[in-house]
């Protein structure tokens, strides 16, 4: 999946020391109130190895690379619900010299153009840290729009949603 900045493609076994280096950074995990891996690498390898032959049929990720092939970051589709028409999407640029420079703007608008004309989703939500004002900037400039709040594990969140007919809308 192509987009002005990004290509979106499927994970490879080559993914794993960046997706590592990412995980075990604490200020990453913070911004996406997950805990800290703390895990070997070599224990972190057997998973990863394990999550790429078996792939779960409820989440889809992605990795974010640049135009010439730099590993940037990743985005993912999980808790589908198809009986409701619905999907959580998420997004992670781990490569700092990446971020306010709109690569995680069109990592997001090339994932929601893919879920929204190759598959039946009609609403994509996210949650994310009602202090992380970068990712909520980004994601209201790709049409999601607020639309609630949660507390998670301590968490305060901000809901966030868009629609398949108002992203139509938005690309006409």
């Amino acid at each position: 999946m192509l987009g002005t900045k990004v290509r979106l493609r499927e994970k490879k076994l080559a993914d794993a020391r960046n997706d590592y280096r990412w995980q075990t950074d604490s200020e990453l995990a913070q911004l996406d109130a997950t805990p800290l891996l703390t895990i070997s690498f070599p224990r972190y390898l057997v998973n990863y190895t394990a999550m790429l032959r078996n792939p779960s049929p409820k989440r889809r990720t992605f990795a974010v690379e640049t135009l010439d092939g730099r590993h940037i970051g990743n985005c993912v589709y999980y808790n589908l619900d198809p009986g409701k028409g619905e999907v959580e999407v998420g997004i992670m640029i781990g490569e700092r010299d990446y971020w306010d420079k709109g690569y995680g703007t069109d990592a997001v608008v090339t994932l929601v153009d893919h879920i929204f004309t190759t598959t039946g989703f009609q609403r994509l939500h996210l949650k994310t840290l009602d202090w992380n004002e970068r990712a909520q900037r980004c994601f209201l400039k790709c049409g999601f729009a607020p639309c609630g709040q949660m507390t998670k594990n301590g968490h305060q969140f901000v809901l966030m949603e868009i629609r398949k007919e108002s992203w139509q809308k938005g690309q006409d």
